[in-house]
């Protein structure tokens, strides 16, 4: 299983950016997908997930209303859009692949339910 992220880049505050998560050797629609971002001396921060079939979703309090998650399973893709950015969205961006299956509403971004983990991709906002 490889995941790997990117689309990240520098941009100014209030900018947009979209990230993919490109995943090989996973079952479609099998995977939860979880967003992850460090920054330095910070430490790792779970941002937004969405389960295999795109039925669950969840945002982090920090970036709701400003970040949406999708799927393209036909390319094995997750994308992270990310709108009106703020310096403090500024961080390697990763993306991670679970195989537990969340009961309720709503995915987690629980570190250790994800197996597998990708190289991240840099935010970086100026303000």
């Amino acid at each position: 299983v490889q995941l790997q992220a990117s689309g990240g880049g520098l941009v100014q505050a209030g900018g947009s950016l979209r990230l993919s998560c490109a995943a090989s050797g996973l079952i479609r629609n099998y995977y939860t997908i979880g967003w992850f971002r460090q920054a330095p001396g910070k430490e790792r921060e779970g941002v937004s997930c969405i389960t295999g079939g795109g039925g669950k979703r969840y945002w982090a309090d920090s970036v709701k209303g400003r970040f949406t998650v999708s799927r393209d399973n036909a390319k094995n893709t997750v994308y992270l859009q990310m709108n009106s950015l703020k310096p403090e969205d500024t961080a390697v961006y990763s993306c991670a692949a679970s195989r537990r299956v969340y009961s309720g509403d709503f995915c987690k971004l629980l570190s250790p339910d994800y197996h597998y983990w990708g190289q991240g991709t840099q935010v970086t906002v100026s303000s």
